[in-house]
């Protein structure tokens, strides 16, 4: 590339202006609302696995960690977590004794309605600066690109 070439391309580029450096800074400020409203004491991959959980009842730890978009260390963490918080049960699958079945435990199931209103308050102040247009345009753009 010549000098000249490579100075044109340098003028135009703006990190500012590049979706993974935008993307971060929204995800930052998404985290410090999470982490503001969490009065449960769950990070965000303990608040999905839960929802998840709730919405398709009793599963696999490797079924969650996909569903969840967790990799196997990953969920294999977070799902020990919640044990330890009384919020998930495991069982070993009575059909494959390698596989781990979760659950939610009373605990966690009598605080969903809870966990769903807080994950929409966290949602709606996340979104605040934007028309409700914008906000339905942007969550359909990100689906899009997840």
């Amino acid at each position: 590339m010549v000098d000249s070439e490579a100075d044109a391309k340098t003028a135009t580029y703006r990190l500012d202006s590049q979706i993974g450096y935008l993307l971060r800074l929204a995800s930052q400020r998404h985290a410090n609302i999470f982490q503001h409203h969490s009065v449960l004491d769950l990070t965000p991959t303990q608040f999905a696995a839960l929802i998840r959980v709730s919405e398709v009842g009793e599963c696999s730890q490797n079924h969650l960690g996909r569903m969840t978009s967790m990799d196997v260390a990953t969920i294999k963490g977070v799902v020990g977590r919640l044990q330890r918080k009384d919020l998930v049960t495991l069982r070993s699958d009575p059909k494959d004794k390698r596989r781990t079945i979760i659950a939610l435990s009373n605990k966690a199931a009598a605080m969903i309605d809870q966990l769903h209103d807080i994950g929409e308050d966290i949602s709606n102040e996340t979104l605040r600066p934007l028309t409700n247009n914008e906000k339905t345009r942007l969550l359909q753009i990100l689906e899009k690109i997840s």
